[in-house]
C-alpha cells in the first residue's frame, strides 16, 4: 500500500531504521520543504504534500495502460508551444511537489535532459490516473491545491464497469478559485479546450 511518512520531531538520530534494516531520513518537525525534498535520494514517484513524504504504491495494468493512451492521444493534438510530459513533480508551494501522472506544460519550461520539476504557473493541465491508494488524496487533496496554485485545467480519471478510462474534466473558475465539473467522459474523450483533443477510449482494450 502507498503510505505517508508525517513529520515527527527530531530524535538524536538523524535517520530512522526500517523493518527491512535500511534508514530513511527523520522528517523535520515542521515537514519537508521542496527545497530539501529534492535533495533526498528517495524511491521513484516520492510526492511531497503539506511537507509529508507519499509513497507510492505498486500500480495496476489499468493504470500504466491509460497512462499510456491519455498520453499518446494528447501528444496527438498538443499546440507547437505545449508538451506533454508524465510522472513528473509540480512545485505548487514551500511544501508542495506532487507528481501528477500527467501534465501539459508551456515550452518554454522545459529545461535539458536532467530536469525534475515544473513550476505551478508552467502547467495548463494536471492529470491523476486513480488507484486505490490515492483515491482521497486525487479526488480531493490534489484538485484542491492545484486549483489554489492557478492550474486551469485538471482530469481525474477512473475505470469504469467495463475495465475502461471514464475521464473526470473539470476547469478552473477564476471567480472561486475552485474546479468546476465540465463533464464526464466514456469511451470517447472529445475536447475544444484546453486544445482540440479526441481520443478513443475504448483503444484501451487494444493496448
Amino acid at each position: 500500500m502507498g503510505g505517508t511518512m508525517t513529520a515527527e520531531p527530531r530524535t538524536e538520530a538523524p535517520h530512522a531504521l526500517q523493518p527491512d534494516g535500511s534508514a530513511w531520513p527523520m522528517p523535520p518537525q515542521d515537514g519537508y520543504t521542496t527545497d530539501e525534498f529534492f535533495s533526498l535520494d528517495l524511491p521513484p514517484h516520492t510526492e511531497l504534500i503539506d511537507g509529508s513524504l507519499i509513497f507510492v504504491s505498486p500500480q495496476r495494468k489499468f493504470h500504466t495502460l491509460a497512462m499510456d493512451l491519455l498520453v499518446n492521444g494528447v501528444r496527438a493534438t498538443v499546440p507547437e508551444h505545449l508538451r506533454v510530459r508524465r510522472e513528473m513533480a509540480v512545485v505548487l508551494g514551500r511544501k508542495q511537489a506532487p507528481e501528477p501522472d500527467l501534465v501539459v506544460v508551456a515550452a518554454e519550461a522545459d529545461a535539458d535532459q536532467t530536469q525534475t520539476r515544473y513550476q505551478a504557473e508552467d502547467v495548463l493541465l494536471a492529470v491523476e490516473v486513480v488507484s486505490p491508494d490515492s483515491e482521497e488524496r486525487d479526488q480531493d487533496t490534489k484538485p484542491r491545491k492545484y486549483a489554489a496554485a492557478g492550474i486551469r485545467h485538471y482530469w481525474l480519471v477512473t475505470m469504469d464497469e467495463n475495465d475502461r478510462p471514464a475521464v473526470h474534466t473539470y476547469e478552473l473558475d477564476p471567480h472561486t478559485g475552485a474546479y468546476a465539473p465540465t463533464g464526464i467522459h466514456h469511451d470517447r474523450l472529445k475536447l475544444a479546450v484546453p486544445f482540440t483533443i479526441d481520443i478513443d477510449l475504448t483503444e484501451i482494450d487494444r493496448l
